[in-house]
Parts: C-alpha cells; structure tokens; sequence
C-alpha cells in the first residue's frame, strides 16, 4: 500500500479480492463511467469479467505491461476508484500512459490529486519510467483541471482519438516527465 504521511488516500495493486468491490464501484458509476470510456459491453459488469481484469492486470504487471492500483480511503479502507499505468512501452520510450477514475460521490474532493501523486512516485521512482501521458475529452474539465494540478503540462489535441459511444471524440494530451516530477 503507498500514501504520503498526511493523505486521505493509499493506492495499491487490485487483487482478485477486491472483485466485489470493483464490480460495485462500475455499477454505481456506470453512466458516468460510459460517458467517458470505451464502450463496454453488459458483461464487463459482471463478476467474472471483473475478476478476469483484475486477473489480466496481475499477469500485466508481472509483465511490464501495465500497473493497476485501487484507490482507497485511508479512513475506511472503502475503494472509491481506480488509477492505472498501461500502454508501457520500454527501449528509447520509457513512457506509458495514465488512466483513472474516481467514484463520483467522492469527486471534488482532491483525492484523485493524491492519488496522481502516489503513482506518479511509483512511475518514476520504482519503476523507471521518462514520461507519463494522459489524454482528456476537452468537456472533462475536472479531469483536466486535476491533471494541471497534479502537475502535468498540456502538449496539444489528439484529434479523434478514441471512440467513446460510437463517437470519434478529440483528446486533450498531457504529460509529465521524470524531470519535471524530480524537480518539484
């Protein structure tokens, strides 16, 4: 488990423990969750596809692919969301990319900030990783709100870059480099 002295949140890698809990989070957020993601079809909210993805993930980490941490509650220990580094691409890149969501009743909050700042010590720190990319729709201005925040810089528009509900959607790109996380 990762969290700075004074956080409110930890991170960790999911397990298949934390299925019920997963599959709980997606379904209470299921619309807001669609309305920024790929589209999923009825069984991705199902038990077993939840405990295959975390599953994926395990065997993802063990293989330098991709990195996924629940995030959870220092108080209560409850889940509230997840944070991911995947897309990890090794040689002369040595970057990945940033996915994460958060549990809309605890949006607004900063602890999506935190847990940001928790991966991104994991990214650069133990892992090794040069450069951290994340992409936004330009109608999430939280997300790119946290995103400044948390310390990334805006590089430019990926025009329709992913689908979302059938969709061609544009993505704001962002990004953080060692050098900028080192030199804080």
């Amino acid at each position: 488990m990762m969290s700075d002295i004074n956080g409110r949140v930890s991170i960790r890698f999911l397990d298949v423990g934390d299925t019920e809990d997963m599959l709980n989070l997606m379904l209470r957020n299921r619309e807001l969750f669609e309305g920024v993601s790929p589209a999923r079809n009825e069984s991705y909210y199902t038990r077993e596809v939840q405990a295959k993805s975390i599953e994926n993930g395990v065997r993802q980490k063990e293989e330098d692919k991709r990195y996924a941490f629940g995030i959870f509650l220092n108080a209560t220990g409850q889940l509230i969301g997840d944070i991911s580094l995947f897309e990890v691409q090794r040689g002369p890149h040595q970057k990945c990319i940033l996915g994460y969501s958060m549990d809309q009743a605890h949006n607004g909050k900063g602890y999506m900030s935190e847990a940001i700042q928790l991966v991104m010590k994991f990214a650069f720190e133990e892992v090794g990783l040069l450069r951290v990319e994340a992409g936004v729709m330009p109608r999430n201005v939280g997300s790119m709100r946290v995103l400044e925040k948390a310390g990334f810089q805006r590089e430019g528009l990926a025009r329709k870059l992913l689908e979302i509900n059938g969709v061609r959607e544009d993505h704001v790109v962002f990004a953080m480099l060692a050098e900028d996380y080192l030199g804080k």
